[in-house]
């Protein structure tokens, strides 16, 4: 290391090849003469032979000083000059790195780390130890710290990952302080490379900072405002199809963040858009799913977060509940008479439903089971109530064989029962059937509404008691009891006083039975099946950018307490996200347990730093390497020492006038090369910055930018998703799609344009008008799809009536359309089911093709892929048969605007009939 104030060498050996330069004059200042072609005969020979002009023996003294420059400018930069802003250390001083290595390190954690290795590169320059210092918490405690040589240090920093577990800069300063006699006598620089985020909920680690400031001078390198991190949390209180998500963040000001659903198959489920009112510091949403998807449910990702707190694993705690209904018959209940009938058909959109003995669903997770008209023995009664305690909700329905048991063989109840049943508004009695009343303030139910045409014409009744008003939960407006339920532990035993058929009443054939059995469903806690272990093993584990890994040795296992709190969703209070438990999943393959992060961390909060320390940003440069420079500049001298040579010996194309022609040629050369490399990277930058249109060289389809962000992103998935399926089936290439403003953008490049109406649709504007009939006139074609959604008639005529439509009719069961390339019959999207509406025929223009399709099926929500070519969005009802039809439907829309209307010709129709069959 060779310094001169802010100027050093990192290579300063290179510099002794400076003494070789005059030796390199003495070389270089001979130039022999080029030779000569002299022509015969001799008398011209002769003529020749006294030449006008003098050919020099020696180099001229300005061509040697220009090489001797390129020389020493080669010399300067192997030798690796550098100006170092900061002041360098003193020989008896030491430099202390802090690094934060916890999660919030992640996102930048490339660029904290090249700072980290320039610091220690900084240290090796000078000669000096370096002590390096995470913060991220260990157990047990890390060994003491001791410096290390420079070249050791950096072995160490370059394979140094960030933890996916939270910083303890309150074990820093211990280490700090364990060093204190060791460091007395030392003066040292420090140097923190912060996440910018309190380790704890103060904003201020005084200690931390004691401890820093007793070393030397501190410099901290700080994030930018913008770029602190945001913590995803999933609400403890989950109802049984909806997410109650919180995102936290450090920052101020308003905000938004992108929550990604991903299933556990990494397919991707849907995308949810969050913002930030003001200045708070949290934003909640609720994620409504459908049951289907909400079982698929693996990770909710914040985009471009890419840390273990912006990673919320989901397991059976979050997903739909899973329901038993305990049956010896094995065999679907089909009859509408049956027993189980409408119990599988309300509980299947929103639950898991098994059906088997006691044995078989105890073995399982299960948050409710369900006994229909049983007199449950002493066996199963002993095996059920240790899982009822333990959280789980026993719903039990009456009937002929209950009303008949004495009461102390029905003792697994929440009420105590009358032997018989009571028959209200038959035949034989007086009354007329009950109905229901209000439902209380304390029951599950409440918030729900009653019908009025729910009658009960046979129930079950309880034995009065003290506590029978507690245990009622709903009861008929004669005020009897008609669901009961009692507390037993952490679960529930409940009772519904009538038949899970329509036998005693119609509560089944309503929409209420289906809501009831939801919050019942709700109520259970997710119990453990019987066999899972004590102790759960990592299964996988995040790493601290929030991605699943294999478990590394130093996980151990969770007690299998964390798969069973006293909420949904919430961590055991003994299981903290840390070194020894990684978060993750843990367990087995087919039983995962959720460890989060996020459970284990506070709100993130900006550091305060106090008074004397110093700040400095990530981007800020340590030093500046002259080397780039040093060398572009001798490239540019080559390039003129050669220019010159081929001047000087006459290489270049003769030209009369003799040495002063000669000197103006030279410095044209000059001049020429001096300006080559500007004027060149003008060109460049001007033929990259000229307009040229998308579509002027590749096909490729449009759609129309409504201003709606959401929209146009589907619109520009969906035709990229069915670029995709265009290019790998057909033999057309299409290229990516282009967003198109009609009123401004020239739309004949494209062949297809997709129009996403919506529910307001603005006034189209006149020029757009004028472009878009232009368009449809000259061969191209327009989608309109309403997305699902009933157009407004009047909007739909006054388009009509700008754009100069055709008349449409429903697609005609022969329409090219249906066999462009593929057979046909109907032309469903996201949605099915809804008639499409082309050109009316007869108008052979264009080759026949239909200029105009209208439809209300979503195409564009169906083609829609990400990134890795996954779809984005599910169809419904008919899954991913009905989006490969949705796909083939598209690629006959572009064969047909591409190949025009021969498919019609007559001379195709015996190859159709034989696919079709006939």
């Amino acid at each position: 290391m060779f310094a001169l104030g802010p100027l050093s060498f990192a290579s300063p050996l290179a510099l002794g090849g400076l003494l070789f330069l005059p030796v390199l004059w003495w070389l270089l200042r001979a130039m022999p003469p080029a030779p000569q072609r002299v022509r015969f005969p001799a008398i011209r020979f002769l003529a020749q032979l006294l030449s006008s002009e003098e050919t020099a023996r020696r180099t001229p003294l300005w061509l040697m000083l220009l090489r001797m420059l390129l020389a020493a400018l080669v010399i300067l930069a192997a030798a690796r000059p550098l100006i170092e802003p900061r002041t360098t250390l003193a020989a008896s001083e030491r430099m202390i790195i802090v690094v934060d290595d916890g999660w919030a390190a992640a996102p930048a954690w490339a660029e904290r780390q090249r700072l980290l290795i320039d610091l220690i590169k900084m240290a090796e320059r000078q000669d000096q130890a370096v002590l390096v210092l995470p913060t991220a918490r260990s157990e047990p405690p890390a060994p003491p710290l001791r410096p290390l040589a420079a070249a050791s240090a950096l072995d160490a920093v370059r394979d140094m990952q960030p933890k996916p577990w939270p910083t303890d800069r309150g074990q820093a300063a211990d280490a700090l302080e364990a060093r204190a006699a060791d460091d007395a006598s030392t003066p040292s620089v420090v140097y923190w490379l912060s996440d910018g985020v309190a380790s704890g909920s103060a904003p201020v680690d005084e200690r931390f900072f004691a401890a820093l400031e007793k070393r030397g001078p501190v410099t901290a390198f700080m994030p930018a405002p913008g770029a602190l991190p945001m913590v995803l949390r999933l609400a403890d209180d989950q109802r049984a199809a909806s997410l109650s998500v919180t995102v936290s963040r450090a920052a101020t000001g308003p905000g938004s963040a992108d929550l990604r659903l991903v299933a556990e198959d990494n397919a991707p489920i849907g995308r949810r858009a969050v913002s930030f009112e003001g200045d708070r510091n949290a934003a909640d949403i609720d994620i409504d799913l459908p049951a289907e998807w909400l079982g698929r449910l693996g990770r909710i990702i914040i985009e471009g977060q890419n840390h273990a707190a912006a990673t919320f694993l989901v397991d059976d705690r979050w997903r739909r509940r899973a329901v038993g209904i305990i049956t010896d018959a094995q065999g679907p209940d089909t009859s509408v008479l049956g027993q189980f009938y409408y119990l599988e058909r309300a509980l299947a959109p929103h639950a898991d439903v098994r059906k088997g003995t006691v044995g078989d669903l105890l073995r399982r997770d299960a948050s409710m089971l369900i006994a229909v008209d049983q007199v449950l023995d002493p066996d199963t009664r002993e095996r059920l109530l240790p899982w009822v305690e333990a959280g789980g909700v026993l719903l039990q329905f009456a009937g002929p064989r209950l009303a008949r048991a004495p009461a102390d063989e029905a003792p697994l109840l929440p009420v105590r029962l009358r032997q018989g049943d009571r028959a209200i508004g038959g035949a034989m009695s007086w009354g007329t059937p009950g109905t229901l009343a209000p439902f209380d303030a304390n029951s599950p139910f409440d918030g729900l509404a009653v019908p009025d045409d729910i009658l009960i014409h046979r129930q079950v009744l309880a034995e009065p008691s003290i506590d029978l008003v507690d245990r009622t939960w709903l009861r008929l407006q004669d005020g009897t009891p008609l669901v009961t339920a009692q507390r037993r532990g952490d679960g529930w035993l409940v009772l519904v006083h009538t038949t899970a058929n329509a036998e005693w009443s119609n509560l089944a054939l309503s929409g209420l039975f289906v809501d009831m059995l939801r919050r019942l469903a709700a109520l259970g806690r997710g119990t453990a099946p019987a066999d899972r272990p004590t102790l759960l093993p990592p299964v996988e584990i995040l790493d601290a950018f929030g991605r699943l890994q294999p478990p590394s040795a130093d996980a151990r296992p969770i007690p299998a307490s964390a798969g069973t709190p006293g909420a949904p969703g919430a961590q055991a209070a003994q299981v903290i996200a840390g070194p020894r438990h990684p978060p993750g999943f843990y367990g087995r393959t087919d039983d995962k347990i959720a460890l989060n992060l996020a459970p284990s961390i506070p709100d993130p909060v900006p550091v305060v730093l106090p008074d004397g320390v110093g700040v400095e940003g990530y981007g800020d440069a340590l030093d500046i390497d002259l080397r780039p420079w040093l060398l572009g500049f001798a490239l540019v001298i080559a390039v003129l020492d050669f220019a010159i040579s081929i001047a000087i010996r006459g290489l270049l194309p003769a030209l009369p006038g003799g040495r002063t022609r000669l000197a103006g040629r030279t410095r044209a050369v000059i001049f020429a090369a001096a300006l080559a490399v500007p004027l060149g990277h003008a060109s460049a930058e001007t033929l990259r910055d000229a307009p040229v249109p998308a579509a002027s060289l590749t096909t490729r389809l449009a759609y129309v930018i409504t201003g709606d962000g959401e929209v146009d992103a589907i619109s520009r998935a969906g035709l990229h998703g069915l670029g995709i399926a265009v290019n790998r089936r057909t033999a057309a290439e299409l290229g990516e799609p282009v967003g198109v403003n009609p009123a401004t953008d020239e739309l004949a490049f494209y062949p297809l344009i997709y129009w996403p109406l919506q529910s307001a649709q603005p006034e189209i504007t006149s020029d757009a008008a004028r472009r878009l009939r232009d368009y449809v006139r000259n061969g191209g074609m327009i989608v309109f799809d309403t997305r699902g959604a009933a157009a407004d008639a009047g909007t739909l005529r006054s388009l009509a009536r700008a754009l100069d439509l055709p008349p449409l009719v429903p697609v005609p069961p022969d329409h090219v359309l249906g066999r462009a390339y593929y057979l046909l019959h109907e032309f469903p999207g996201r949605w099915t089911g809804q008639p499409v509406w082309v050109q009316r025929g007869g108008d052979d223009r264009n080759d026949g093709v239909t200029a105009v399709v209208v439809g209300r099926n979503d195409w564009a929500g169906a083609w829609a892929v990400d990134d890795t070519q996954r779809p984005l969005f599910a169809v419904v009802p008919g899954g991913e048969r009905q989006r490969e039809l949705a796909q083939r439907f598209g690629i006959n829309l572009v064969m047909h605007v591409l190949t025009g209307n021969y498919k019609a010709d007559q001379v195709h129709l015996p190859a159709i009939l034989e696919r079709l069959g006939r």
